[in-house]
């Protein structure tokens, strides 16, 4: 028999096990013993059996499919956010469609058009901007916000625990000897940016580190403001020898500024929000805070799983805690 032409009874019968139990481990039912599980999945993939699709979705009306929406992908942190969203969702028989929004709420919009019209079962979306009242075009299809809470639209979500990691963050710096803690923040109208510079703040407050408004500065998360910032901030009369840093691509920009600059700064200790490829290796570096990438993608598809399931418990907003690193 040619792997075509595989069936899910022949598999039934090689697994020496029942249709219904091959349709619930496809389907990742948990009530499926660890042990069936493994025999069965093991002889699916000896036989090469492939599920058809369409078959599938007509006898359970559902498509199989689940929308991802990001801001960008070139991104690694929202990369390593959908690596954990597609191994959960794969173990489910679930396969994604990724869409970029560009930042743009008007393509964000047209993204979620696509995805209603490919009857997708739920979609992820990382929110490109503070203003979610387009998504409610998802009317009737489960959704999962992701590192971003918005105006207008309510939905599980799962977020990093900004405010503490950023607290951390200056709780750490002053019994490094910190007395003064510059800041370079993103665009406070996104949540995550916000709640980075309150918890900066709030500790700050609360350890009685000073800071004022020419040392804590607002751009965006990108390359290019990191630098701008970052060039404005020491260049400045009292430069501060602790800079807090609030996410990695701004962390790029503020290093490539430090490196071009051609000059020395001793003493001065960098704090950074986001732990990605060559965070360590940059200059000054002394403390890094880790969000749990991957296990806010599998936190994500976990909880849009149990609303494509029909779940009607009260939606809810998780913050994942974060994680230090202290280099020097």
């Amino acid at each position: 028999m040619s792997k075509k032409d595989i069936t899910v009874k022949e598999v039934a019968r090689r697994a020496g096990v029942s249709t219904a139990t091959i349709s619930r481990v496809l389907n990742g039912d948990s009530k499926v013993r660890p042990e069936t599980a493994a025999r069965v999945k093991e002889v699916i993939k000896e036989c090469g059996y492939r599920v058809n699709r369409t078959a599938r979705s007509l006898k359970t009306r559902k498509t199989y499919t689940v929308g991802i929406v990001a801001p960008e992908f070139k991104n690694d942190f929202f990369m390593s956010i959908v690596t954990g969203v597609e191994e959960t969702l794969k173990n489910h028989g679930y396969s994604v469609i990724l869409c970029s929004s560009h930042e743009s709420r008007e393509e964000e919009k047209n993204r979620l058009r696509l995805l209603k019209e490919k009857n997708v079962d739920g979609a992820i979306i990382i929110p490109g901007s503070s203003r979610g009242e387009h998504f409610s075009l998802m009317e009737d299809t489960p959704v999962v916000l992701v590192d971003r809470l918005v105006e207008g639209f309510t939905s599980d979500a799962v977020l990093s625990d900004n405010f503490q990691g950023s607290y951390d963050a200056v709780r750490q710096a002053v019994d490094m000897g910190a007395r003064a803690i510059g800041f370079l923040g993103g665009d406070k109208d996104l949540t995550s940016a916000r709640e980075r510079f309150e918890g900066y703040a709030q500790a700050c407050r609360d350890l009685g580190v000073a800071f004022n408004e020419e040392t804590v500065l607002f751009g965006d998360y990108h390359e290019d403001s990191g630098y701008r910032l970052m060039k404005q901030l020491m260049e400045s009369d009292g430069a501060p020898d602790y800079v807090f840093i609030s996410n990695y691509f701004m962390h790029v920009g503020a290093a490539r500024y430090l490196l071009e600059s051609g000059r020395d700064f001793p003493g001065l200790h960098v704090l950074s929000f986001d732990d990605l490829p060559l965070a360590a290796f940059f200059p000054c570096i002394s403390l890094i805070i880790a969000q749990p990438m991957e296990e806010i993608g599998r936190k994500a598809a976990d909880l849009l799983l149990k609303r494509i399931d029909g779940s009607t418990e009260k939606r809810q907003t998780f913050r994942l805690p974060t994680s230090m690193r202290i280099l020097n």
